[in-house]
């Protein structure tokens, strides 16, 4: 393989005192792969050697969100890869498929500056050959009845055909995935465990704004009035959570506290509340229990998904938290620096 000669070029680059590009990219630029075939070269010596495979799936348009699960892999495995490919089967034929924004070279970018070594950016054609007479789907029974694919029926059976693929492809030992789109999470965990394949899905927090908005490639979408009003998402659930908490544990009082907050936005379609198991995706009626978590952070027990989804303006705006659980915001550099002095006078 050339990789060592690719590698060279950038290598003399540091020894021009402190140039100011090695200062911005102290890192060499992914690899990028366009074909099934050279990943699967790749992954095959990958494996050879011995080394864990990490992988996080997007359809591009990176944010922080993304870039915090490409971090974690690269803490908790050997090599990892990064694959962005808007996936058409996931997309409902009114939907945004044509407008998603695609931003490679931003992406890759945002890749390098944490030392990503490789990514895997296919075609359509490269995933589908036959789009779009596409014929071998893999579905999960009821996915469609979960209130995100009634909302998108079809969506969860593209979903876990693409990440079935993928998986085939890549083979990674462990994959990341964003709570934000839980009742996603919830397919693909369904996914590896039916169908056998050998890899572990973990799921990371949510990446959220400063002020609560779950980070989404969508949200660019937002007018600036609209982007002040989207935050009703993140209060509703913080307030359920917060009622939760403190006692409440019937799910249809607690359904009923998200969903009064995100009527003081008027200008809001909310297209569901929902209380659903973590686990299962389906609607929980009476009780809510708490999560019982693993070492990894999964959810082996338990577990109750609190999700809405509203319509504000282009965008449709999903969020969800797993009740008794923090949601956590992004710490201001300042308060950091307030949380741990408080922290070390107490001790």
């Amino acid at each position: 393989m050339s990789e060592s000669v690719a590698a060279a070029p950038s290598s003399h680059h540091h020894h021009h005192g402190a140039s100011s590009s090695s200062h911005l990219h102290p890192h060499p630029r992914a690899r990028v792969w366009h074909s099934v075939d050279e990943v699967r070269t790749l992954t095959n010596q990958l494996k050879r050697e011995g080394k864990a495979i990490g992988f996080v799936p997007t359809m591009g348009a990176l944010h922080a969100g993304h870039v915090a699960l490409a971090e974690r892999s690269m803490k908790e495995t050997d090599v990892t890869v990064v694959s962005i490919f808007v996936n058409p089967t996931q997309f409902l034929p009114h939907e945004d498929l044509s407008s998603y924004p695609r931003t490679l070279d931003a992406d890759l970018d945002a890749l390098q500056r944490i030392g990503v070594p490789y990514v895997f950016a296919p075609s359509v054609a490269e995933m589908y050959p036959s789009y779009p007479d596409h014929v071998m789907y893999v579905d999960m029974a009821g996915a469609d009845n979960s209130p995100e694919g009634r909302m998108r029926p079809g969506h969860f059976k593209g979903v876990a055909t693409v990440v079935a693929k993928l998986w085939n492809i890549v083979t990674p030992h462990i994959s990341y995935f964003g709570q934000k789109d839980g009742m996603q999470c919830i397919v693909l965990r369904r996914l590896a465990k039916d169908l056998n394949f050998p890899t572990e899905v973990r799921v990371s927090p949510t990446v959220r704004d400063h002020d609560g908005l779950a980070l989404s490639s969508r949200n660019v979408y937002l007018s600036q009035e609209e982007r002040s009003k989207a935050t009703v998402l993140y209060r509703s659930l913080a307030a359920a959570n917060d009622a939760f908490r403190v006692g409440e544990r019937d799910a249809s009082t607690l359904r009923q506290i998200a969903r009064s907050i995100l009527e003081s936005v008027p200008e809001g379609r909310i297209d569901y509340v929902s209380i659903a198991s973590a686990q299962t995706g389906m609607e929980v009626e009476g009780a809510v229990e708490e999560a019982v978590r693993d070492k990894e952070g999964s959810i082996v027990a338990g577990g109750c998904m609190l999700s809405v989804a509203v319509k504000l303006g282009k965008p449709r705006l999903i969020d969800n938290c797993i009740l008794g659980e923090p949601i956590v915001l992004p710490q201001v550099n300042g308060n950091d620096i307030q949380a741990s002095t408080s922290s070390s006078h107490a001790s």
